[in-house]
Protein backbone atom coordinates (compact mmCIF):
# COMPACT_ATOMS: atom_id res chain seq x y z
CA UNK A 1 0.00 0.00 0.00
CA UNK A 2 2.77 2.40 0.86
CA UNK A 3 4.52 1.58 -2.41
CA UNK A 4 1.37 2.32 -4.39
CA UNK A 5 0.22 5.62 -2.88
CA UNK A 6 3.27 6.77 -0.90
CA UNK A 7 3.24 8.72 2.33
CA UNK A 8 4.04 12.04 0.63
CA UNK A 9 1.04 11.90 -1.67
CA UNK A 10 -1.28 11.12 1.23
CA UNK A 11 -0.18 14.12 3.31
CA UNK A 12 -0.25 16.52 0.39
CA UNK A 13 -3.74 15.46 -0.64
CA UNK A 14 -5.16 16.08 2.87
CA UNK A 15 -3.11 19.13 3.85
CA UNK A 16 -5.65 21.64 2.50
CA UNK A 17 -8.78 20.13 4.12
CA UNK A 18 -7.00 19.72 7.47
CA UNK A 19 -6.13 23.46 7.58
CA UNK A 20 -9.65 24.42 6.53
CA UNK A 21 -11.02 22.22 9.29
CA UNK A 22 -8.85 23.99 11.84
CA UNK A 23 -9.94 27.40 10.54
CA UNK A 24 -13.59 26.32 10.80
CA UNK A 25 -13.13 25.18 14.38
CA UNK A 26 -11.47 28.48 15.27
CA UNK A 27 -14.38 30.37 13.73
CA UNK A 28 -16.92 28.28 15.64
CA UNK A 29 -15.05 28.88 18.89
CA UNK A 30 -14.84 32.66 18.35
CA UNK A 31 -18.54 32.86 17.47
CA UNK A 32 -19.42 30.77 20.52
CA UNK A 33 -17.36 33.01 22.82
CA UNK A 34 -18.92 36.15 21.39
CA UNK A 35 -22.41 34.67 21.63
CA UNK A 36 -21.85 33.83 25.27
CA UNK A 37 -20.57 37.33 26.06
CA UNK A 38 -23.56 38.97 24.35
CA UNK A 39 -25.93 36.76 26.35
CA UNK A 40 -24.19 37.81 29.56
CA UNK A 41 -24.47 41.46 28.56
CA UNK A 42 -28.17 40.96 27.86
CA UNK A 43 -28.67 39.55 31.35
CA UNK A 44 -26.94 42.61 32.82
CA UNK A 45 -28.98 45.10 30.79
CA UNK A 46 -32.23 43.34 31.66
CA UNK A 47 -31.33 43.41 35.35
CA UNK A 48 -30.40 47.10 35.15
CA UNK A 49 -33.71 47.81 33.41
CA UNK A 50 -35.64 46.15 36.24
CA UNK A 51 -33.66 48.05 38.88
CA UNK A 52 -34.14 51.35 37.05
CA UNK A 53 -37.87 50.68 36.72
CA UNK A 54 -38.17 50.23 40.49
CA UNK A 55 -36.10 53.35 41.17
CA UNK A 56 -38.08 55.32 38.58
CA UNK A 57 -41.38 54.44 40.25
CA UNK A 58 -40.08 55.74 43.58
CA UNK A 59 -38.52 58.84 42.01
CA UNK A 60 -41.76 59.74 40.24
CA UNK A 61 -43.72 59.31 43.46
CA UNK A 62 -41.28 61.54 45.37
CA UNK A 63 -41.31 64.16 42.60
CA UNK A 64 -45.07 64.66 42.90
CA UNK A 65 -44.63 65.53 46.57
CA UNK A 66 -41.74 67.95 45.93
CA UNK A 67 -43.30 69.91 43.05
CA UNK A 68 -45.24 72.35 45.34
CA UNK A 69 -41.98 73.30 47.06
CA UNK A 70 -40.26 74.16 43.79
CA UNK A 71 -43.28 75.97 42.35
CA UNK A 72 -43.69 78.03 45.52
CA UNK A 73 -40.07 79.17 45.41
CA UNK A 74 -40.37 80.13 41.72
CA UNK A 75 -43.58 82.11 42.27
CA UNK A 76 -41.89 84.43 44.76
CA UNK A 77 -39.39 85.57 42.14
CA UNK A 78 -42.13 85.93 39.54
CA UNK A 79 -44.51 87.90 41.78
CA UNK A 80 -41.78 90.28 42.94
CA UNK A 81 -40.52 90.74 39.36
CA UNK A 82 -36.87 90.34 40.28
CA UNK A 83 -34.34 91.09 37.56
CA UNK A 84 -30.62 90.55 37.34
CA UNK A 85 -28.63 93.69 38.24
CA UNK A 86 -26.86 95.39 35.39
CA UNK A 87 -23.93 96.62 37.49
CA UNK A 88 -22.93 93.10 38.65
CA UNK A 89 -21.95 90.98 35.62
CA UNK A 90 -20.92 87.97 37.71
CA UNK A 91 -23.19 84.98 37.17
CA UNK A 92 -23.45 81.60 38.89
CA UNK A 93 -24.51 78.40 37.11
CA UNK A 94 -25.32 75.22 39.04
CA UNK A 95 -25.22 72.00 36.99
CA UNK A 96 -27.47 69.21 38.30
CA UNK A 97 -26.12 65.81 37.20
CA UNK A 98 -24.99 62.65 39.01
CA UNK A 99 -22.07 60.24 39.27
CA UNK A 100 -23.64 57.46 37.22
CA UNK A 101 -23.85 56.95 33.47
CA UNK A 102 -25.56 54.54 31.05
CA UNK A 103 -28.59 56.83 30.91
CA UNK A 104 -28.50 58.37 27.46
CA UNK A 105 -27.86 62.08 26.98
CA UNK A 106 -29.20 63.22 30.37
CA UNK A 107 -25.89 64.61 31.60
CA UNK A 108 -24.54 65.82 28.27
CA UNK A 109 -27.65 67.96 27.64
CA UNK A 110 -27.01 69.86 30.88
CA UNK A 111 -23.33 70.31 30.05
CA UNK A 112 -24.17 71.44 26.52
CA UNK A 113 -26.39 74.21 27.89
CA UNK A 114 -23.66 75.37 30.27
CA UNK A 115 -21.05 75.31 27.51
CA UNK A 116 -23.24 77.70 25.55
CA UNK A 117 -23.30 80.10 28.51
CA UNK A 118 -19.55 79.83 28.98
CA UNK A 119 -19.02 80.40 25.29
CA UNK A 120 -20.75 83.76 25.58
CA UNK A 121 -18.78 84.91 28.64
CA UNK A 122 -16.22 82.63 30.29
CA UNK A 123 -14.82 85.37 32.52
CA UNK A 124 -17.83 86.38 34.62
CA UNK A 125 -19.54 82.98 34.75
CA UNK A 126 -18.67 80.45 37.45
CA UNK A 127 -19.99 76.91 37.68
CA UNK A 128 -20.98 74.63 40.55
CA UNK A 129 -20.90 70.98 39.44
CA UNK A 130 -23.29 68.62 41.21
CA UNK A 131 -22.15 65.13 40.23
CA UNK A 132 -18.96 63.75 38.72
CA UNK A 133 -20.36 63.63 35.18
CA UNK A 134 -20.60 67.40 34.74
CA UNK A 135 -17.30 67.98 36.53
CA UNK A 136 -15.45 65.47 34.35
CA UNK A 137 -16.71 67.01 31.11
CA UNK A 138 -16.42 70.69 32.02
CA UNK A 139 -13.01 70.39 33.71
CA UNK A 140 -11.39 69.55 30.36
CA UNK A 141 -11.99 72.95 28.79
CA UNK A 142 -13.49 75.15 31.54
CA UNK A 143 -11.72 73.92 34.64
CA UNK A 144 -10.92 77.47 35.77
CA UNK A 145 -14.63 78.32 35.90
CA UNK A 146 -15.51 75.57 38.39
CA UNK A 147 -15.58 76.93 41.93
CA UNK A 148 -17.28 74.00 43.65
CA UNK A 149 -17.91 70.32 42.88
CA UNK A 150 -19.64 67.59 44.83
CA UNK A 151 -19.95 63.87 44.23
CA UNK A 152 -21.81 60.85 45.68
CA UNK A 153 -24.89 62.00 43.77
CA UNK A 154 -27.28 59.44 42.29
CA UNK A 155 -26.40 56.47 44.47
CA UNK A 156 -29.27 57.22 46.85
CA UNK A 157 -32.44 59.32 46.37
CA UNK A 158 -31.73 63.02 47.08
CA UNK A 159 -33.00 64.46 50.35
CA UNK A 160 -33.62 67.98 51.59
CA UNK A 161 -30.61 67.60 53.88
CA UNK A 162 -28.39 67.09 50.83
CA UNK A 163 -29.89 70.16 49.17
CA UNK A 164 -29.38 72.21 52.35
CA UNK A 165 -25.71 71.23 52.56
CA UNK A 166 -25.25 72.13 48.90
CA UNK A 167 -26.98 75.49 49.36
CA UNK A 168 -24.83 76.22 52.41
CA UNK A 169 -21.66 75.37 50.45
CA UNK A 170 -22.72 77.67 47.59
CA UNK A 171 -23.45 80.57 49.95
CA UNK A 172 -20.14 80.06 51.80
CA UNK A 173 -18.11 79.95 48.58
CA UNK A 174 -17.65 83.75 48.87
CA UNK A 175 -18.39 84.19 45.18
CA UNK A 176 -20.32 87.44 44.71
CA UNK A 177 -22.85 87.10 41.93
CA UNK A 178 -25.80 89.18 40.89
CA UNK A 179 -27.90 86.39 39.42
CA UNK A 180 -27.60 82.78 38.40
CA UNK A 181 -29.46 79.73 37.30
CA UNK A 182 -29.85 76.06 38.11
CA UNK A 183 -29.57 73.87 35.01
CA UNK A 184 -31.40 70.56 35.36
CA UNK A 185 -33.48 68.05 33.40
CA UNK A 186 -37.21 68.49 33.85
CA UNK A 187 -39.16 65.26 33.74
CA UNK A 188 -42.00 65.20 31.19
CA UNK A 189 -42.77 61.52 30.56
CA UNK A 190 -41.13 58.11 30.67
CA UNK A 191 -39.44 58.70 27.33
CA UNK A 192 -39.07 62.48 27.42
CA UNK A 193 -37.32 65.15 29.47
CA UNK A 194 -36.37 68.77 28.87
CA UNK A 195 -33.29 70.69 29.94
CA UNK A 196 -34.61 73.67 31.93
CA UNK A 197 -33.35 76.39 34.27
CA UNK A 198 -34.41 77.87 37.59
CA UNK A 199 -33.43 81.42 38.62
CA UNK A 200 -31.12 82.23 41.50
CA UNK A 201 -30.71 85.79 42.80
CA UNK A 202 -28.58 87.55 45.35
CA UNK A 203 -29.77 89.62 48.31
CA UNK A 204 -29.15 92.90 46.50
CA UNK A 205 -31.23 91.81 43.51
CA UNK A 206 -34.18 90.80 45.67
CA UNK A 207 -34.00 93.93 47.81
CA UNK A 208 -34.14 96.10 44.68
CA UNK A 209 -37.19 94.32 43.23
CA UNK A 210 -39.95 96.82 42.24
CA UNK A 211 -42.87 94.78 43.64
CA UNK A 212 -41.26 93.51 46.81
CA UNK A 213 -43.52 95.83 48.79
CA UNK A 214 -46.50 93.51 48.28
CA UNK A 215 -44.96 91.32 50.98
CA UNK A 216 -45.18 92.72 54.52
CA UNK A 217 -42.37 92.92 57.10
CA UNK A 218 -39.47 92.14 54.83
CA UNK A 219 -36.13 93.42 56.03
CA UNK A 220 -32.68 92.32 54.93
CA UNK A 221 -32.46 89.59 57.56
CA UNK A 222 -35.80 88.07 56.60
CA UNK A 223 -34.93 88.24 52.90
CA UNK A 224 -31.57 86.61 53.53
CA UNK A 225 -33.18 83.79 55.50
CA UNK A 226 -35.78 83.24 52.81
CA UNK A 227 -33.15 83.24 50.05
CA UNK A 228 -31.22 80.53 51.86
CA UNK A 229 -34.37 78.45 52.24
CA UNK A 230 -35.53 79.07 48.66
CA UNK A 231 -32.12 78.10 47.27
CA UNK A 232 -32.26 74.82 49.19
CA UNK A 233 -35.85 74.27 48.01
CA UNK A 234 -34.98 74.91 44.36
CA UNK A 235 -31.95 72.64 44.58
CA UNK A 236 -34.04 69.92 46.20
CA UNK A 237 -36.69 70.25 43.50
CA UNK A 238 -34.14 70.18 40.67
CA UNK A 239 -32.36 67.17 42.19
CA UNK A 240 -35.65 65.27 42.30
CA UNK A 241 -36.46 66.26 38.72
CA UNK A 242 -32.99 65.21 37.58
CA UNK A 243 -33.18 61.89 39.45
CA UNK A 244 -36.55 61.05 37.89
CA UNK A 245 -35.33 61.98 34.40
CA UNK A 246 -32.15 59.97 34.90
CA UNK A 247 -33.93 56.79 36.01
CA UNK A 248 -36.49 56.97 33.20
CA UNK A 249 -33.75 57.57 30.63
CA UNK A 250 -31.65 54.71 32.00
CA UNK A 251 -34.65 52.40 31.92
CA UNK A 252 -35.25 53.30 28.26
CA UNK A 253 -31.55 52.95 27.41
CA UNK A 254 -31.31 49.51 29.03
CA UNK A 255 -34.47 48.39 27.26
CA UNK A 256 -32.98 49.43 23.90
CA UNK A 257 -29.70 47.71 24.80
CA UNK A 258 -31.55 44.49 25.63
CA UNK A 259 -33.38 44.60 22.30
CA UNK A 260 -30.12 45.20 20.43
CA UNK A 261 -28.54 42.27 22.29
CA UNK A 262 -31.46 40.05 21.28
CA UNK A 263 -30.98 40.96 17.62
CA UNK A 264 -27.24 40.33 17.88
CA UNK A 265 -27.84 36.95 19.55
CA UNK A 266 -30.15 35.91 16.71
CA UNK A 267 -27.56 36.91 14.09
CA UNK A 268 -24.72 35.18 15.93
CA UNK A 269 -26.79 32.02 16.43
CA UNK A 270 -27.58 31.93 12.72
CA UNK A 271 -23.92 32.46 11.85
CA UNK A 272 -22.89 29.74 14.33
CA UNK A 273 -25.36 27.23 12.88
CA UNK A 274 -24.32 27.98 9.31
CA UNK A 275 -20.63 27.68 10.15
CA UNK A 276 -21.19 24.42 12.03
CA UNK A 277 -23.19 23.01 9.12
CA UNK A 278 -20.40 24.04 6.73
CA UNK A 279 -17.81 22.28 8.91
CA UNK A 280 -19.91 19.11 9.07
CA UNK A 281 -20.48 19.15 5.31
CA UNK A 282 -16.77 19.64 4.66
CA UNK A 283 -15.88 16.75 6.95
CA UNK A 284 -18.35 14.50 5.15
CA UNK A 285 -16.85 15.49 1.79
CA UNK A 286 -13.38 14.63 3.11
CA UNK A 287 -14.54 11.23 4.31
CA UNK A 288 -16.31 10.45 1.03
CA UNK A 289 -13.32 11.64 -1.00
CA UNK A 290 -10.97 9.49 1.05
CA UNK A 291 -13.19 6.44 0.67
CA UNK A 292 -13.44 7.01 -3.09
CA UNK A 293 -9.68 7.34 -3.38
CA UNK A 294 -9.23 3.99 -1.68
Amino acid sequence: MLGRFGPVVTFVAHNGPIQQHQRGMATLKSISIRLKSVKNIQKITQSMKMVSAAKYARAERDLKQVKPIGNGAKQFYEKAEIDAPTDVPQKLVIAITSDRGLCGAVHTSVVRHIRTELGKDDVNVKVVCVGDKSRAILSRTFGKNIILACNEVGRLPPTFTDASKLADAVLKSEYKFGAGEIVYNKFKSVVSYQTSTLPVYSLQSVAAAPKLSIYDSLDDEVIQSYLEFSLASLLFYSLKEGACSEQSSRMTAMDNASKNATEMIDKLTLAFNRTRQAVITRELIEIISGASAL
